[in-house]
């Protein structure tokens, strides 16, 4: 009898399965809600991915939910961006795309419905005196006067709110629930306060805007949002969310589960932190390669797949860590790896003469395009005269165990021929400017030679036909040994995080490469085409990662 495979599953699955077993739904229906007010991160990734990925395990539907209820924050260049990072991490909403202000009317019902229960009313405190009657950790709190309005008083002054007969602040409505309740949240939370702002999505419609806590467990019930899935900072606010559903009458109501965020090392993900950085002009947007928002991860050159690797390694848990983000980079090399073309570029670039090769005589030599994947095919690259190696290939007085090029000493030009250093020529600072060689025509890769073996192999580039290109290497933009902030919690900001190489030396067949084009470039690392700033005249590349980790997968 053959043994089933045993299934690992997380205690949010465990929930759901239990759910359904017990009848409590007969589906299965998840959401991504997030608030228009920044660019998504990778901690959102996980979110994104987790609850679409349970609506797709269990047959359910996923619904993408904009809760855009704060006016004072929210964009539309926002919204915008976020659709973009849900759709290109492949999370299907299909047609089930939904914003909160098409619930506005259904919130401000339900609070009549409240008043009317005698659950809410509307209350005249100050923002500072409702933190003072709301007491503390160890204390209870104080109601307020105006707590025992009666049911016809709060549905006029509520009306009046909607009105615009208030200015900013100067009435609430609030839960009536208990002042001395051991949770916080439960002290007769606000519901609703004036805002006489314009909406980007409702315009003037509306001058008083739901809160948080009041608008999100609304929106769920009325989508048929089963298993509302959020991070642990709301599990304080889980009672408030029961409460308000109950008490609104939903009759299937959803039921919150919360789960840890996931913490990387050594990066910056508060909204505060890049939005200074963008104004600062330290980066060129909140897309810049440094970052780690999804829309940065994007244009550096990550994976959708590399991303839901990471994601599932990261797991789910109760429990708060940190994830080194020397794991991202090993998600995203163990995607690309058999993917990618190895290409070969010059970084800093010094040119090669062959002096016995023949004068204005170009060859094509046969390249695999990745010796690991061979339904990536060959490619042909030109050979010449003139080529350029790195400078770091080349040592006048080389040190020891040293197997590149230097005068007197034979190397192999990766997939081309033995060359020997015969000469070399120096600048008035003693720079190497340009390199002489010879070749050996009979030891052409793939001829089958075997009359003797060099230690050294370089890649090169065919200097008549080759791309100029700009390059840039990215490290983390903060100081990795004193950690992301300093004691007045300013950044700790690393001022080699980027690197502009210009007039790089790219082989010929990168020379139509499109944004988002990635690569490896021999010897080098991973790098991808940049979306922003390429041109068909002018190619970028960003450094995606490099060849080498420090991260072993258990």
């Amino acid at each position: 009898m053959e043994e089933k495979e045993k299934v690992s599953k997380n205690f949010i699955e465990m929930a759901i399965e239990k759910d359904i077993s017990e009848g409590v739904y007969d589906h299965v229906m998840t959401r991504f809600p997030p608030e228009p007010n920044g660019y998504l991160h990778i901690g959102h990734a996980k979110s994104i991915l987790l609850n679409y990925g349970l609506a797709q395990k269990y047959n359910g539907k996923f619904n993408l939910r904009f809760d855009d209820t704060n006016p004072t924050k929210e964009k539309t260049e926002f919204v915008h961006s976020i659709i973009e990072d849900v759709q290109w991490l492949g999370a299907d909403y299909e047609d089930r795309l939904f914003f909160a202000p098409n619930y506005f009317q259904q919130m401000y019902e339900a609070a009549v419905t409240l008043i009317k229960k005698g659950k809410a009313y509307v209350c005249d405190l100050t923002p500072e005196q409702i933190r003072e009657y709301r007491g503390t950790l160890t204390e209870p709190g104080k109601e307020s006067p105006y707590r025992n309005r009666s049911v016809e008083e709060n549905l006029a002054l509520f009306e009046d709110m909607k009105n615009g007969k208030y200015k900013d602040g100067e009435k609430v409505l609030r839960a009536k629930i208990d002042m001395a309740s051991g949770n916080i949240n439960m002290r007769d939370p606000i519901l609703y306060r004036v805002a006489h702002m314009h909406h980007h999505n409702t315009g003037d419609d509306w001058c008083i805007y739901p809160m948080y806590d009041f608008a999100h467990p609304i929106e769920d019930a009325i989508e048929g949002v089963t298993h509302s899935i959020c991070t642990l900072e709301f599990e304080d606010h889980r009672p408030l969310y029961d409460w308000v559903v109950h008490e609104v009458g939903f009759e299937q109501p959803p039921r919150q589960i919360e789960f840890a965020k996931m913490y990387l090392t050594n990066v910056i993900t508060g909204k505060r932190y890049i939005k200074k950085l963008v104004e600062d002009g330290i980066v060129d947007g909140w897309d810049d390669p440094r970052l780690v928002s999804i829309a940065a991860l994007r244009r550096r050159g990550f994976t959708p797949a590399a991303l839901k690797q990471f994601i599932e390694l990261a797991g789910v848990s109760k429990a708060q860590s940190s994830v080194d983000y020397a794991m991202l980079e090993f998600c995203i090399r163990d995607d690309l790896k058999l993917k990618n073309s190895r290409m070969m570029a010059v970084l800093d670039p010094v040119k090669v003469t062959i002096t016995n090769y023949p004068e204005g005589q170009i060859e094509y030599l046969d390249v695999e395009n990745n010796k690991e994947n061979e339904e990536l095919g060959m490619r042909k690259i030109p050979f010449g005269r003139e080529i350029y190696i790195e400078r770091d290939d080349f040592k006048i007085d080389p040190p020891k165990k040293y197997f590149r090029l230097y005068p007197g000493n034979e190397v192999r030009l990766m997939n081309a021929y033995f060359v020997t250093c015969t000469d070399y020529k120096t600048d008035d600072e003693g720079n190497v400017t340009e390199i002489f060689c010879t070749y050996d025509p009979e030891t052409r890769s793939g001829s089958g030679f075997t009359g003797r073996k060099v230690k050294g192999t370089i890649h090169w580039v065919c200097a008549s036909e080759c791309v100029d290109a700009q390059v840039r290497l990215y490290e983390n933009i903060v100081d990795e040994e004193k950690g992301v902030y300093n004691e007045d919690g300013s950044l700790n900001l690393n001022p080699n995080s980027l690197t502009v190489l210009d007039h790089c030396k790219l082989e010929i067949n990168l020379k139509d490469s499109k944004a988002y084009d990635s690569f490896q470039f021999v010897r080098q690392g991973y790098f991808c085409c940049d979306s922003k700033d390429s041109r068909e005249d002018a190619l970028v590349f960003n450094r995606i990662v490099s060849l080498k980790s420090s991260y072993k997968p258990k």
